[in-house]
């Protein structure tokens, strides 16, 4: 559904404006825009295995340095 917004005659910009961005508002355009901006997109499945090896192979790591009691380099 386009929103269409005309300059009335002998209207200046500051109130043609003002209606655009009401009914902008009002159509509920705004919301929708700024709700897709902040979703969180879902991995794909080939992503999600690969963060999980990836943390069990960190976990190996990370168990290996404590038995050799060497400094954790995490950080």
């Amino acid at each position: 559904m386009p929103l269409e917004i005309k300059r009335k005659e002998r209207e200046n910009t500051q109130t043609l404006i003002h209606r655009f961005r009401k009914a902008i508002q009002q159509s509920g355009i705004l919301l929708r825009a700024r709700q897709n901006q902040f979703r969180k997109h879902s991995q794909s499945r080939g992503a999600k295995r690969r963060t999980a090896l990836r943390k069990e192979e960190l976990a190996e790591y990370y168990k290996k340095l404590k038995k050799l009691s060497k400094p954790d380099k995490r950080y």
